[in-house]
Parts: structure tokens; C-alpha cells; sequence
């Protein structure tokens, strides 16, 4: 079992990594975690470093593609970080990104507490919990050399892939009573790349996703707070990107959402 110390190394590293944009092969054998629940110790560490409150949370591997192309047996949650996160619109930078990929998500703000509890959580009782739906892009990567064959524990505590996140406008859509699971998403590299989406890849409805998210971090003993984004996984095969790119996402009636790339 890790000590704290160990710990502490290990999401210090992790951090470094981030913020230099350079790549592990894995973490040292020593700082290595052994389970889910010191990959998410380590991850918590990583949150200390940010200035402000925690954005929110993403989930990866939401999909079964997803999970068996990183080595996964379910989801994985991780955190977003505020100063990695910005409205539509804007630019960002692809400079040490690896994975260059975005992928469009169905995201929804908290409006109040849901605490642990020995209980899971109801679909409907997440769902009572939430402010609003947006359209969102996630842009995702790794400190690891090849995520897909350090393992779950690893990649949790590299805040399951988390880098940078496009929140786009809450829905004027009375989205209660649509169908996500069949809501269809048109995800573009405009001049490039045309994909559709749609909610059921997300763990079959992004509400289930975003339960499992509250029900996790429960499990963890880790309060979901109000004000928080959960962006649920991408509901579509990730999109490819490259300096000079600029992506939408148009979820029809929920809005939509974009980012410009710039960068190395």
C-alpha cells in the first residue's frame, strides 16, 4: 500500500510532466499505484495545484470501444482543472498534446451538494441535482508515452486523460424530457472531418453517465458540489486535430460549441 509520501511523489511528477509538456513512459515502480483507490489519491494531489475551485469532473472510457482501446474494464473519472478550462468560441493551444483529439460531450452543471452516502444514487435523484445541460468539448492527453498500456490505476491517477475543456452555453431546451439517448450530435473539423454522434454512446444515456460519476465519487467519500461541471465521455469517435484546425460541435437544439487550435 502507498504512503502519503509516495504519494506525493507520484502526483508531483504527474504534475511536472503536465506542465512541461513532456511525457512518462509509466510512473516508477515505486510511485506506482496498485489500485483504483490510490490512482485516485493520487489524482486528489494534483487538485492542490490549481488556484481556484475545481471546475469539475470528466469521465473516460464511457464507451465499450473506448474502454477496450485503453486497457479498461469500466469508466474512470478525473478532474478538470479551472485554469485548463474556457468558453466557446476561443483558441487554444495543441503545443505538447499528444493524443490531439477533441471530442464533443454532453456536459451538465450541478446546482447543488450530492454527498456520500452508503446509498447509490437514482438516476432521478442525480438528475434533481443538476442546474443545466451544455454542449462541451473535451481536448484530452496523457503525461504518458502509451496510456493505452499502463492500466487503470496509472491512468486515474493521471486524472483519467484530463486536459483541456469548451464549455458552451446551457440549452435554452427543455432537455428533461428529450431523448438523449437518441439525440444526435454532428461533431466537424470544418474543411476536414464530418462525424455523427449521438447520447447512447455514452454508457448507453449521458444521465446514467453522469450518475455513475456522482456514485464514484461517493464511493470515494467525495462530495459533488454545486457549481461543478461533469462532462460524461464522448459520444462519438474522437475527432483528430491539427494546428489550424477549428472544431464544432452542433447538438441541434442544445446548442452548439467551438474551439480554434493553435500551436506546434
Amino acid at each position: 500500500m502507498m504512503n502519503a509520501q509516495r504519494q506525493q511523489r507520484a502526483s508531483d511528477l504527474l504534475w511536472d510532466s503536465w506542465l512541461r509538456g513532456r511525457k512518462l513512459p509509466e510512473l516508477p515502480v515505486d510511485l506506482r499505484p496498485g489500485t483504483r483507490e490510490e490512482g485516485y489519491a493520487i489524482q486528489a494531489l494534483l487538485e492542490g495545484h490549481s488556484a481556484a475551485p475545481l471546475f469539475g469532473w470528466k469521465i473516460a472510457a464511457t464507451s465499450a470501444a473506448g474502454q477496450t482501446h485503453i486497457g479498461v474494464d469500466g469508466p474512470i473519472a478525473g478532474r478538470l482543472l479551472a485554469e485548463r478550462a474556457q468558453a466557446s468560441g476561443g483558441s487554444m493551444s495543441l503545443e505538447g498534446n499528444g493524443m490531439r483529439v477533441a471530442e464533443p460531450e454532453f456536459a451538465f452543471r450541478m446546482s447543488r451538494d450530492l454527498a456520500p452516502r452508503a446509498q447509490p444514487y437514482t438516476v432521478d435523484e442525480v438528475l434533481d441535482a443538476v442546474a443545466s445541460l451544455h454542449p462541451a468539448i473535451e481536448v484530452p492527453d496523457s503525461r504518458y508515452v502509451d496510456f493505452v498500456r499502463v492500466g487503470a490505476s496509472q491512468l486515474i491517477a493521471d486524472c483519467a486523460c484530463a486536459h483541456h475543456f469548451v464549455l458552451g452555453d446551457a440549452t435554452p431546451a427543455n432537455w428533461r424530457v428529450m431523448d438523449l439517448v437518441e439525440h444526435a450530435v454532428i461533431g466537424e473539423v470544418e474543411g476536414k472531418t464530418r462525424r455523427e454522434g449521438k447520447g447512447a454512446n455514452v454508457l448507453g444515456d449521458p444521465r446514467v453517465a453522469l450518475t455513475w460519476l456522482a456514485n464514484e465519487l461517493s464511493r470515494l467519500s467525495i462530495t459533488l458540489r454545486s457549481g461543478q461541471i461533469i462532462t460524461t465521455g464522448t459520444c462519438m469517435v474522437p475527432l483528430t486535430v491539427f494546428t489550424g484546425d477549428r472544431v464544432s460541435a452542433d447538438f441541434g437544439t442544445l446548442g452548439r460549441v467551438s474551439v480554434a487550435f493553435t500551436g506546434r
